[in-house]
């Protein structure tokens, strides 16, 4: 019989009391696929409240309140991280544990996005895995499937709905009509969203996820710093209404893709057409679609949060590691990084939706028309409904593709006229 793998977890908040229960009360089956038993031996928690309400959960098990005293514990194979935050403890000690050479189980996004690069290579030089496929999509197993069921693919494209709180509120404004922050105010008052949203809502928690993501697909170092990030605090119920009028769905998708000029990673509202498998995932649930060249195109979809399905993916890792299996960190040896060379966003050509609030008199439309024509912007649609003349009203065009940089300076220009009353709204159309 093997000997136990000694696990130890740092916090014991929703992920890490979800981790510790499923490694208790599915310990036999855990056992039976490992090959081993899965023991937990040691915990760090400040919070007495929560180790109290832990009860018998914790018998026979050491508690410290010291999260590196876990890294000097003889007794202990890897450890857990689940503290978060991109530095501070957390940061101190998945590093401690990997130079003493035990294994590394994190749900951390935010901390791999800014250092993962340098932990991916110090765990592999110290013969120890650092796991992370809670850190992406939650309990959706993207990163194994990328590293592993879809290795013999050189992958074009990943993008994806990586942030339920941000996909839970589109999903409401849509359906309700209500504005963005009577939505924002249910969410949080549900635990889809934190107290302090704008990790969410802006767009960078899925933009850790998006770099992470273009590491393993493309096999370079990660680069949150390259990562394009617009969030959806912009999006009105008018946008919404227009987008279903033109056949569309607004989603904020996370994007890295491989472009003649570099890798784009973007996070932004889109527009996708109500025909694609990814604008019918609704409320909290994520999604994640993979193009590769011969798998063409296959879409992963679950619950991206939670204390259930992240757990689920925590334990994943550690059955692995309680197997032996060992795979490079991102897919490659980390040592094989490559240096990410970005694509800027003014290079990029799509398709957009263009919203003016316009004064409405006669030469308005003559004046927008002209300056897109200068800047060779093509438009595909217009819609404008009914008149009111002196009044303001919304004017909406679709653009063909174009570059972002032509984009920019025709409405740089459309905002100066006198009768645009406020700053035009863009969303790009994505055409997946």
């Amino acid at each position: 019989m093997n000997s136990p793998l000694r696990i130890a977890i740092a916090g014991l908040g929703t992920v890490g009391g979800g981790t510790l229960k499923v490694l208790l009360d599915n310990a036999d089956a855990l056992e039976s696929r490992s090959g081993r038993k899965l023991r937990v031996t040691a915990v760090a928690e400040r919070a007495f409240g929560t180790i109290e309400a832990l009860g018998g959960r914790l018998d026979g098990i050491k508690v410290y309140d010291d999260a590196l005293a876990l890294a000097d514990d003889p007794e202990v194979d890897v450890i857990v991280e689940l503290i978060g935050g991109s530095g501070g403890i957390a940061k101190t000690l998945v590093e401690t544990a990997i130079a003493k050479g035990k294994h590394v189980v994190t749900a951390n996004k935010a901390m791999l996005a800014h250092h993962g690069t340098a932990m991916g290579r110090a765990a592999e030089a110290n013969g120890v895995t650092l796991g992370y496929e809670a850190a992406v999509a939650g309990g959706i197993p993207i990163i194994k499937a990328m590293r592993e069921g879809l290795a013999a693919n050189r992958i074009s494209r990943v993008y994806g709905i990586l942030n339920g709180t941000c996909n839970y509120i589109l999903t409401e404004m849509r359906e309700t009509g209500r504005e963005f922050d009577d939505v924002l105010a249910e969410a949080q008052k549900l635990g889809y969203a934190e107290a302090d949203p704008s990790f969410d809502v802006e767009g960078i928690d899925a933009a850790h996820k998006v770099s992470i993501l273009t590491s393993v697909a493309f096999g370079c170092e990660i680069d949150f710093d390259a990562v394009s990030v617009e969030g959806i605090r912009h999006i009105s119920p008018l946008d919404i209404e227009f987008a279903e009028e033109l056949g569309y769905r607004i989603k904020l998708l996370g994007v890295a893709s491989l472009t003649d000029h570099g890798i784009e990673q973007r996070v932004t509202p889109c527009m996708v057409p109500k025909t694609t498998a990814i604008s019918s995932v609704e409320g909290v649930f994520n999604a994640v679609v993979v193009e590769g060249d011969f798998i063409d195109t296959t879409m992963f979809y679950g619950r991206g949060a939670g204390e259930g399905p992240t757990a689920s993916a925590v334990v994943s890792d550690l059955v692995d590691i309680a197997r032996g299996r060992t795979v490079p960190t991102f897919g490659i040896p980390a040592t094989a990084l490559t240096a990410l060379q970005p694509a800027t966003m003014d290079r990029h050509v799509g398709a957009y939706y263009v919203r003016l609030m316009v004064v409405d008199r006669p030469g308005v439309f003559a004046d927008v028309a002209a300056i897109l024509r200068d800047n060779k912007v093509s438009m595909e649609s217009v819609i404008q409904r009914g008149r009111a003349p002196g009044n303001t009203v919304p004017v909406v065009l679709s653009l063909h593709d174009t570059e972002e940089a032509a984009l920019k300076r025709s409405l740089e220009s459309i905002a100066n006229l006198d009768a645009v009353v406020e700053p035009p709204r863009v969303i790009r159309i994505e055409h997946l």
